[in-house]
């Protein structure tokens, strides 16, 4: 059975523009289900979005921080 291969080279440009809109929606849809089963969450600084939201605060600090509008965000 001959089988074939298809390779696509992307910029991580690119890469990043097709992720992006996609890794927002995930995260966006597993708080909104854990804010529903619980009411409220806890990050425990062995969760991944700690260490996120530890980079987010060094870098209001330094006023290293640009906000983007809800369409941005969102995608929307």
């Amino acid at each position: 059975m001959n089988t074939a291969t298809h390779q696509v080279t992307i910029s991580i440009e690119e890469l990043q523009q097709t992720l992006e809109p996609l890794i927002r929606r995930i995260i966006r849809e597993e708080l909104l289900s854990l804010s529903r089963q619980k009411n409220i969450f806890y990050l425990t600084p062995e969760m991944p979005l700690y260490a996120d939201m530890e980079e987010i605060l060094q870098r209001k600090a330094k006023d290293d921080i640009t906000l983007s509008s809800h369409e941005e965000v969102w995608n929307e």
